[in-house]
């Protein structure tokens, strides 16, 4: 896995091969901050990344000048990953080892951009519940924006709150505003 771009661009990062994750593709992050560079200034946002495995895009959002950004996964290796990677980048992330769905319900901080990347075999009803209580709670900024990587297989075009989405290969990338 590398960062593509920014301040730590074309940075190599070997993540343990125990840890359970499926890292987002060189080619989607690639449209997917192409997309939002044009949308926001990175300088000023909070970030929230749920399901975040290795952090692939927690340290893209870093290398992009991002500040704020808070790392959560239930897997105790993962956030420890991250949690040295960032040491290494000599950045700060919030790592939170907790299940995405009770870090929502409970979490009060709202966020500029919250990013989801759970298993691409979850089921619709599973989808659905992260958009649910990312807006149930209003976790979003006013111009804020939910973003749910997951396989071209599974649709979420009929959720409330859908924007928009781009395929990047396999995966898709699934915009949900107010």
């Amino acid at each position: 896995m590398r960062i593509i771009s920014g301040k730590f661009k074309g940075k190599r990062l070997t993540a343990p091969k125990k840890l359970p994750v499926r890292p987002t593709t060189d080619m989607a992050k690639e449209g997917l901050f192409n997309i939002l560079r044009n949308q926001y200034n990175f300088s000023q946002l909070s970030v929230l990344d749920l399901f975040a495995g290795t952090g692939n895009i927690s340290y893209e959002f870093i290398s992009r000048g991002v500040k704020k950004i808070t790392a959560v996964d239930s897997h105790y290796a993962c956030v420890g990953y991250i949690k040295g990677t960032a040491k290494e980048l000599d950045s700060t992330i919030e790592t939170i080892k907790s299940d995405v769905y009770s870090y929502l319900e409970k979490v009060k901080h709202k966020a500029d951009i919250i990013f989801a990347d759970p298993p691409y075999d979850f089921t619709s009803e599973q989808f659905h519940k992260i958009a649910s209580l990312v807006f149930e709670n209003e976790l979003l900024n006013k111009e804020g924006v939910l973003i749910i990587e997951h396989s071209k297989h599974t649709s979420l075009e009929e959720s409330k709150y859908f924007s928009h989405s781009r395929k990047y290969g396999g995966s898709v990338f699934s915009f949900f505003e107010n």
